[in-house]
């Protein structure tokens, strides 16, 4: 019979030999790290009497925190419980009937969101500016000191018409330029996920509303206000993720905001692929002509506020007249970004992800005797064989916004050429192994982003 002692000793053997293993492969993963830049020394150090402007920073949806003008509380993102378990009902927007537009809302925009859960958001970005680029945060109405590298956080509600924001991104590079006391001050602006939507379109048209309707012309007129634009994570041809949101809604913890709530944001609308894009196939792998943005198709298909449950509440005629209106401003919205500009002083810095696989295409097959849509590839019932459908329905991209979209082309192939109602004004574009949301966490950003804002070569023209 074998000892008590003996025992232990041969169990331990195994765990013992594990622990080793593991020692000596963290050891090897660790000589094959690349060293990690030292980015105060380079761009603190090394950029004393640079040129530099004030730069202002604008998240994406979702990036800013809503608290409850009246209590205070903070509803979005909100404590710990709330992120996990809430469907977040409270930020829907009322919608007015005899105007057909959103009331004005009980909740108000209070700040960037930094970290929820202790995950990191727009943290890092902000570490970034602070400790390596040596860059203060300000507020606007403070006198700036001589010398004193700032940076600014556009903080607006992001459920909002695209419009509404960019008007606020107007009356905060005016509260720059008062600061500055210099009415020609141009700024820097780094622009995340929709975000750079807002940039873009504040570059082209300042604040005129050219989504009436009516014909208009890119102007320009906000060009001379900005000196550099920064894309990062922009879906500049849109985000079929921000369709899935507004079939199933969106995943938060435990929890999904619905598609009801989702409708009433009309930003969400404004996220939608480009009508230039393949956003539709059939079981054969065939691209569908759907328009996208005819209410019709959305009907059709039994989505969003005409799903069935939401066709058949008292208020279904309201919401499905504000859908419709809607989706035509987003319509207008992706055509007014894309068209060629006469003349772009500005040429676009762009970051983004190119490892994650990334929703690219919607499919529908024949289920039960109609139309059923399929979000993945694994969702389909019927699979043809041969037809591949992950190429299809999944593209490389930052698992929100795939590489074509960050660039505005429709394809991934590099040889295929660039539509001329799909213009991007870029400079240069770097490609990331990052997520969506941790965009700002990644060191290769940071160093690039510092060495954009900070290099005193002038931005590129657009000859």
């Amino acid at each position: 019979m074998r000892s008590d002692s003996s025992v232990r000793w041969s169990l331990a053997q195994p765990v013992a030999r594990l622990i080793v293993i593991v020692v000596l492969a963290v050891g090897l993963l660790g000589c094959n790290e690349s060293p990690r830049p030292d980015l105060k020394r380079l761009y603190q150090l090394s950029t004393t009497g640079a040129e530099t402007a004030p730069v202002i920073l604008i998240p994406g949806a979702f990036g800013t925190r809503l608290r409850d003008r009246v209590s205070g509380e903070e509803i979005w993102p909100g404590p710990w419980w709330r992120i996990l378990f809430s469907s977040y009902p409270e930020l829907a927007l009322e919608i007015d009937p005899q105007t057909n537009m959103p009331r004005p809302s009980r909740l108000e925009a209070s700040g960037i969101a930094e970290q929820a859960l202790r995950r990191d958001f727009y943290r890092p970005i902000l570490r970034t500016l602070t400790q390596f680029g040596g860059y203060v945060r300000a507020q606007p109405g403070t006198p700036a000191r001589k010398g004193e590298r700032r940076y600014y956080v556009l903080s607006y509600d992001w459920r909002q018409d695209t419009l509404r924001s960019v008007r606020e991104l107007d009356r905060l590079i005016a509260a720059v330029r008062r600061d500055y006391a210099d009415p020609t001050l141009r700024v820097d602006v780094v622009a995340h996920s929709m975000g750079g939507l807002i940039a873009r379109y504040y570059l082209r048209f300042g604040t005129r509303d050219v989504l009436d309707g009516e014909p208009h012309l890119v102007t320009m007129d906000g060009a001379d206000r900005v000196r550099k634009l920064v894309l990062l994570g922009t879906p500049n041809l849109g985000s079929v993720g921000s369709l899935h949101a507004f079939i199933s809604g969106e995943k938060v913890g435990w929890g999904r905001i619905s598609p009801r709530t989702l409708a009433t944001f009309p930003s969400g609308y404004q996220l939608f692929p480009h009508p230039l894009n393949n956003w539709l196939v059939d079981i054969e792998g065939k691209p569908r002509h759907d328009d996208l943005f005819d209410p019709k198709t959305w009907q059709r298909m039994a989505w969003s506020v005409y799903e069935p449950t939401l066709a058949a509440a008292a208020d279904a005629p309201t919401l499905q007249r504000y859908f419709a209106y809607n989706l035509e401003r987003a319509r207008r919205l992706a055509w007014m970004l894309s068209v060629a500009e006469p003349v772009s002083p500005i040429r676009y810095v762009l970051f983004g992800g190119g490892c994650h696989m990334t929703p690219a295409r919607l499919l529908v097959e024949q289920f039960n005797g109609r139309d059923t849509v399929r979000l993945t590839p694994s969702d389909i019932a019927a699979p043809r064989p041969g037809v591949p459908y992950d190429e299809l329905m999944i593209e490389p991209g930052d698992g929100r916004v795939t590489k074509p979209s960050l660039l505005a082309r429709e394809t991934l192939d590099p040889g295929a050429p660039q539509s001329e109602d799909s213009f991007l004004p870029v400079a240069y574009a770097f490609f990331l192994c990052e997520d969506h949301a941790f965009l700002t966490s990644n060191i290769n950003f940071q160093d690039n982003l510092l060495n954009a804002l900070l290099s005193r070569q002038p931005p590129p023209d657009s000859k």
